[in-house]
């Protein structure tokens, strides 16, 4: 890719990334970089078997993917307000920020990485005359963040090779920042024990199933050797495997023998409403109203439409600010304050067609918008003339300005019948 252009450092012949004397492995890189966990179930999670849970799933995608639906323009502060600019960086941001990637492809990538691993980083490059030309999406695992002599560094190490890039250079949207300002808190490690629970919960369903229902037992019985013991135990397994296999709904065992439940069936368990419970936890860690994660067991035709009011307002809002004003910072400096960009979030709040066109109404009548305005919003030609002037309602006069009607005059604009 282009950025490989930049000048990198000599290979690193070491055997791991802190600790030449630790060779590397998968499961000592994994650990090194902070991408899995085990928790009090005693489940490994990692972020891949993370997404394996169905909430989680649905949460990343969601948020991700509206993130990377929103329209994103680049704006210009003017006198008269603002006016949106047309050019190359908007192009990039817009439509397509490389030859490989397009701009939703980048974003939700983005925020995928933001809302699992913790972080979303992507490298800007620039020509020699200072200009933004590219925008490319970094591997995160692959990147270590550090401060040097007060200054944050962000080091790429891939493919044999080093590159140190300055913080101007890269747009970082974490999750949550730990206290040194550059490491960054994981969703999915910070709340591994909920995620190991939910994990757990499906592979005992799983198995559950499996063996055609039938919960965990133990045989009790007059065994004569440890083998006969054990002999017993997997006839009587294999038996329930392929009774559930032929749906067969009796199992015969022999004289003096019997089998109890081993642990909790899933009744007792409560399985269902855990798994109901996991559900809320994850849309406890994303923000997310439980409906935007297909539960809508308490949802009603009311609150539904309220929660999606709150995402609007208390998730995507959040998301929105941090990325504009990271972009803002990265891709036009501190010192600028007039070029910005800015995510239009008019289609999600747009609402049902009757609440929009009162909407619309009332911002007309008020001079609030023009009618050229509202029918730019619902993707209308321009009509020109006077639907691009402001409007107000006439008869909104101070009491006692209003004009007089005699009763034997008609009203003024109304011709005489003659």
């Amino acid at each position: 890719m282009a950025f490989w252009n930049r000048k990198a450092a000599e290979p690193e012949r070491r055997a791991s990334i802190e600790d030449p004397g630790v060779q590397i492995t998968a499961s000592t890189l994994v650990e090194m970089l902070g991408l899995s966990g085990e928790s009090a179930s005693g489940v490994i999670v990692d972020i891949d078997n993370a997404l394996g849970v169905p909430a989680i799933w649905a949460a990343v995608n969601f948020i991700s993917g509206t993130m990377a639906g929103l329209p994103l323009h680049v704006y210009q502060k003017t006198e008269g307000g603002r006016e949106r600019v047309k050019g190359p960086l908007e192009n990039i941001l817009h439509d397509a920020v490389n030859d490989e990637c397009s701009s939703f492809e980048w974003r939700k990538y983005m925020f995928e990485r933001t809302l699992t691993g913790g972080r979303g980083l992507s490298f800007i490059e620039r020509n020699v005359a200072g200009r933004i030309i590219n925008i490319w999406p970094l591997n995160p695992a692959s990147v270590t963040v550090k401060r040097v002599n007060g200054r944050r560094l962000y080091v790429l190490r891939e493919r044999s090779r080093t590159i140190t890039y300055e913080a101007f250079e890269i747009i970082d949207i974490p999750f949550m920042l730990d206290a040194d300002m550059c490491a960054a808190h994981s969703p999915i490690l910070k709340n591994k024990d909920t995620i190991g629970l939910a994990i757990s919960a499906t592979t005992y369903g799983s198995r559950l199933f499996n063996n055609g229902g039938v919960p965990p037992f133990v045989m009790t019985g007059n065994f004569q050797s440890g083998a006969g013991l054990k002999r017993a135990s997997a006839d009587l397994e294999q038996a329930v495997k392929d009774g559930a296999k032929e749906r067969r709904l009796a199992l015969t065992l022999p004289a003096g023998h019997d089998i109890k439940p081993l642990g909790l069936d899933p009744q007792k368990s409560q399985l269902l409403e855990l798994k109901k419970f996991i559900i809320e936890e994850v849309a406890r860690i994303y923000s997310l109203p439980p409906t935007f994660l297909q539960d809508l067991s308490n949802g009603t035709f009311s609150n539904t439409e309220q929660q999606d009011l709150h995402f609007v307002k208390h998730t995507i809002k959040r998301w929105t600010e941090q990325a504009e004003q990271e972009m803002n910072l990265k891709l036009f400096g501190r010192g600028n304050n007039k070029m910005y960009v800015e995510f239009n979030m008019d289609g999600l709040l747009r609402g049902d067609f009757v609440t929009r066109m009162t909407g619309y109404a009332t911002g007309i009548q008020n001079a609030l918008v023009t009618p050229d305005e509202v029918r730019a919003m619902e993707n209308r030609p321009a009509k020109g003339g006077a639907a691009d002037l402001l409007h107000i309602q006439g008869a909104t006069v101070p009491i006692g300005t209003q004009p007089a009607i005699t009763p034997d005059a008609p009203p003024a604009g109304e011709d005489d019948e003659t």
